[in-house]
């Protein structure tokens, strides 16, 4: 995998997490990319150069950089990934529309919200296996094109979890929850980055979940994702008195010494309206008035500017396993249409804390997310 990409998404990713607000959350900046990448190379000036910045690409190869990543993912075991274009039976298409948007991708809107949204959500099922079952866009007769990913993570722990009901007694998280909790001999799959300790919860294919918690945990953990290796091991933390942030020193009944590692079982599942902050994402310009021109004259001749751009992302972190989906679109409208928007060594975390899941041998970041408190109270 283009290790360019990698670290483009990853900067994404973190830009993103930066302006997370303290509360469950989960983002999937991996799911945006390719749609900011595509649009870059449609865009005309300035939107063109503020696409290519966001999304850290050379807008003449934007497109067929998201291409090319989309069928990257393909070649993995737990994560699928797809595109899709529908443009409406009314817009006409400029002459280098099928340079940006390859034909394969693309379908059509009939202008029928209730046949255009029922197309554009079985498309969101089918690709997310029914974890997203619609597509986060108001869909109306005004809405010309949209864009749109779909993203599918599932993996199962290759050394699974136990389960059982812990009362947390004092700290934000005191009350009764789900929790998780398993043992092994590897110290090294938790490690130390300054004030962030990470532990690598492996997957049985090719994906990780990383866990973090400490300081700035979200954006940590996404730079320490991409350096597996860096970072004080396990295996040295366990000979000091104070390992670092959730970590602390006991005793086992086994010949050597171990990790043991718990956490409370969690489910999140939001939906983000990514115009809210158009600036962080390169879309400040092609949302505003172009008049006459618009913003797409490589898709089309007819003044368009981006309406809506949302992502549903959901994550589930659990005993046996991992799962996550995302579906993130972007609407255009004809330009005159558009109405802004105002805008023991023991590792336990019983405070909120970061998770990403990654492509383990490119660190590509799928998703990412912090617990601000257990999703799931015990019985």
């Amino acid at each position: 995998m283009d290790a360019d990409v990698v670290r483009a998404v990853t900067d994404l990713t973190t830009r993103w997490a930066r302006t997370l607000p303290a509360e469950n959350t989960v983002v999937a900046g991996l799911g945006l990319w390719p749609l900011l990448a595509i649009l870059a190379t449609g865009a005309d000036e300035p939107g063109r150069a503020e696409l290519a910045a966001a999304a850290g690409v050379d807008p003449a190869t934007g497109s067929t950089d998201a291409i090319r990543l989309i069928e990257a993912i393909e070649a993995s075991a737990d994560l699928n990934a797809a595109l899709g274009v529908w443009v409406s039976e009314q817009l006409k298409l400029a002459e280098s529309f099928d340079s940006v948007m390859p034909a394969p991708l693309v379908g059509l809107l009939t202008g029928n919200p209730a046949v255009d949204k029922a197309k554009l959500d079985a498309w969101a099922a089918e690709h997310t296996d029914d974890l997203i079952r619609e597509m986060p866009l108001n869909l109306d007769a005004d809405v010309m094109l949209v864009l749109a990913s779909a993203l599918l993570l599932r993996t199962t722990w290759v050394r699974p979890f136990t389960e059982q009901v812990r009362r947390v007694g004092k700290g934000p998280w005191a009350g009764s929850w789900h929790w998780l909790e398993r043992t092994d001999f590897d110290l090294d799959t938790v490690r130390r980055y300054d004030d962030l300790t990470v532990v690598t919860v492996r997957g049985d294919a090719d994906v990780d979940v990383l866990l973090g918690i400490g300081d700035d945990a979200l954006p940590a953990l996404l730079k320490a994702a991409a350096r597996p290796n860096d970072g004080v091991p396990g295996s040295q933390l366990i000979t000091e008195d104070e390992p670092g942030p959730g970590l602390s020193i006991g005793r086992n009944t086994a010949s050597r010494p171990d990790l043991k590692v718990s956490l409370p079982s969690f489910s999140i599942e939001v939906e983000h309206d990514l115009l809210a902050d158009p600036q962080l994402f390169g879309l400040a310009a092609v949302t505003s008035d172009p008049g006459a021109r618009g913003h797409f004259s490589a898709l089309s001749p007819t003044p368009l500017q981006v309406g809506q751009a949302k992502q549903k992302v959901l994550a589930r972190f659990f005993a046996t396993g991992f799962e996550a989906a995302a579906v993130t679109a972007i609407a255009m409208t004809r330009a005159a249409m558009v109405t802004r928007q105002e805008r023991r060594l023991e590792l336990t975390f019983d405070r909120p804390f970061a998770f990403t899941a990654v492509l383990r041998d490119s660190r590509l970041p799928i998703v990412a997310g912090w617990v601000e408190r257990p999703t799931e109270p015990g019985a």
